[in-house]
């Protein structure tokens, strides 16, 4: 891997790491801190709702840290891209695509699972604890990744995901 790859994967995995850090520390400590978030899940049908602002907060500050450090890169890229493909199905999807449209549409966390895709493929680069420790090298960090997201997101779907239907005519 040259210089200029794991540069480019160091820029990748800190900013997205630092932003979604953020974003869990915000869902915490800011707005309506947790307790608000947990009522905005819950209004979105995850129940119960404060279990829902915990894990979801608790996965991004998380995952932003292993990110930042390159470290079990593919898990931290699968948590964080869970997180977004919920978000993406109980807030966005039905909102078009522009985030600044009313009640922000989907391509803020369509572009994050993306990008969580392709750093858990091509892994943390050779400035990270995983290249150091000799792991997730190939394919099997996208395998990793996809598992954990993808089938992390949609078992938590299936099990906790109650929206209110929406009343007939």
């Amino acid at each position: 891997m040259t210089d200029q790859v794991s540069f480019a994967l160091l820029v990748l995995r800190v900013v997205t790491g630092l932003m979604i850090m953020a974003h869990g520390y915000n869902h915490i400590f800011r707005g309506g801190k947790i307790q608000g978030t947990g009522g905005w899940f819950a209004s979105m049908g995850m129940k119960p709702g404060m279990l829902h602002a915990w894990l979801a907060s608790g996965t991004e500050l998380s995952c932003g840290v292993l990110l930042l450090l390159g470290f079990l890169t593919p898990l931290a890229a699968g948590g964080v891209l869970g997180v977004m493909l919920v978000a993406w199905m109980t807030a966005h999807r039905t909102n078009g695509f522009f985030i600044f449209k009313p009640g922000q549409g989907w391509e803020y966390v369509a572009y994050i699972s993306f990008v969580c895709v392709a750093i858990g493929t091509a892994g943390a680069g050779r400035w990270s604890v995983d290249h150091h420790a000799k792991i997730f090298h190939g394919w099997d960090g996208l395998v990793t990744t996809l598992i954990v997201g993808v089938g992390g997101a949609a078992a938590l779907l299936a099990v906790f995901w109650r929206p209110e239907k929406a009343p007939a005519n």
